[in-house]
């Protein structure tokens, strides 16, 4: 097993924390010199904010923690493939390499509906589809259960 593998094996115990929360389960890592600095999951329901990704959280954490928004030479271990709002604040964030689960056919903006790793004055190099299956599993998982369950009205 590679070291990109066990950090998104790290990613994806952290979205097994969302899933147990009843949220999407996503999780992310940030690392700096083969050295976790961060780690977060999807708080979106238990936040009630919408920019609460994991992600956004993992970046919040680390910038805290290195006191900077500049996260130059890290990288991202995510669960599912970013989503555009994820994706600008990796490259705001100046974040180096980021390594996805699975693709977001509908959302994914490294890959599937967009490439935005390239577009800008900071570039991100990507690479996707590790451990791809495991992390698709548990997103199906969860959105089978949710399917199963009554719909909420507002």
């Amino acid at each position: 097993m590679n070291i990109h593998t066990n950090f998104i094996l790290l990613a994806l115990k952290e979205a097994k924390k969302a899933f147990t929360l009843d949220e999407v389960p996503i999780g992310a890592v940030l690392v700096y010199k083969n050295k976790i600095i961060a780690r977060a999951y999807n708080r979106i329901e238990q936040k009630q904010d919408v920019t609460a990704h994991a992600e956004i959280q993992v970046i919040q954490k680390a910038s805290k923690k290195l006191q900077s928004w500049r996260l130059n030479d890290t990288s991202l271990y995510v669960t599912c493939e970013p989503c555009i709002m994820c994706a600008g604040a990796i490259i705001h964030a100046r974040i180096a390499h980021v390594y996805f689960g699975c693709k977001d056919k509908r959302w994914g903006s490294f890959y599937s509906i967009n490439d935005f790793s390239k577009k800008f004055n900071h570039t991100v190099k990507i690479e996707g589809g590790i451990l791809e299956e495991e992390t698709k599993k548990l997103l199906q998982e969860f959105f089978q259960r949710k399917r199963r369950q009554p719909a909420r009205f507002y």
